[in-house]
């Protein structure tokens, strides 16, 4: 797989560039539709459990225990536990699984 090095990176910062260029120049008031103002609100929660989702279930030596992190992390949230509580919670119950699975 031969090619410039160089022309990689120019058509990437393009690409990076235009997407971040290109809503500033063809939006120029405030977005009023509901729908696409509660959609630009969610990517950055869509994406950050789109790239955390695998890692999570792929992170332990058994995707069971994994599975059950997230279970218990999700219950603890919306319980409305902190962030280090339930890191220390998930941390545990994956302790505590993979002791039981292996």
């Amino acid at each position: 797989m031969g090619g410039n090095v160089y022309i990689y990176i120019a058509v990437m910062s393009l690409v990076s560039f235009a997407v971040r260029a290109l809503p500033l120049t063809l939006i120029r008031g405030q977005i009023k539709s509901v729908f696409i103002r509660s959609f630009l609100y969610y990517v950055p929660y869509v994406t950050l459990a789109v790239m955390t989702f695998p890692a999570i279930v792929e992170a332990t030596q058994s995707p069971v225990a994994g599975i059950l992190a997230l279970c218990v992390g999700a219950v603890l949230a919306f319980a409305g536990a902190g962030l280090f509580p339930v890191a220390v919670c998930c941390c545990l119950t994956v302790l505590a699984a993979e002791g039981v699975l292996l």
